[in-house]
């Protein structure tokens, strides 16, 4: 029985990161963004406008949270999500947390998504923007603190597979 969750800023590369564990593994896969998408794609808003909205209805994130918070209680399952390790952290055995630098991100979001480079900037900018302040506000969370993970990794100069081999190593007790 094992239970990981990842964590970081759009475009770091946690969501390919989940699904590669889930698939090698044999883990449930959740991903907490996507219900963030549903819940936009029923209110007919894109992800920029929901995250403005969120900014003076919490009721987004607590749906979102609860959610997360539920899935996280079943047995052999990584969770995906930009801020779901704070939600579930003492539910999960792993922690990990990655990252890469903004400009990388957006080339990546940019190319993931069919945007243009400034499209992907502003709605991250916005995105994270919001979340920061909501998660500071809403549960008095600095997400800028990376104290809870118990391991992080910058995907500034590393590849997937080289990802991948480090977050395999660092679980080989867990699972």
């Amino acid at each position: 029985m094992v239970r990981v969750v990842i964590s970081g800023p759009p475009g770091s590369g946690k969501t390919t990161q989940a699904k590669l564990l889930a698939e090698e593994y044999g883990l449930k896969y959740y991903s907490a963004g996507r219900i963030f998408r549903d819940i936009a794609q029923q209110r007919g808003v894109s992800l920029e406008e929901l995250s403005l909205v969120a900014l003076k209805d919490p009721s987004i994130d607590l749906e979102v949270d609860k959610r997360t918070y539920e899935v996280a209680r079943e047995d052999n399952i990584v969770i995906d999500g930009h801020l779901s390790a704070w939600i579930v952290s003492e539910l999960v055995d792993y922690r990990i947390y990655i990252t890469a630098p903004l400009s990388l991100r957006m080339l990546r979001i940019a190319s993931r998504d069919g945007k243009s480079i400034e499209d992907a900037f502003r709605e991250t900018i916005v995105r994270e923007y919001t979340q920061k302040k909501r998660f500071l506000e809403f549960y008095g969370i600095d997400i800028d603190d990376l104290s809870i993970f118990d391991l992080v990794i910058n995907t500034k100069y590393i590849g997937i597979k080289e990802a991948f081999e480090i977050i395999k190593k660092a679980l080989e007790d867990k699972l």
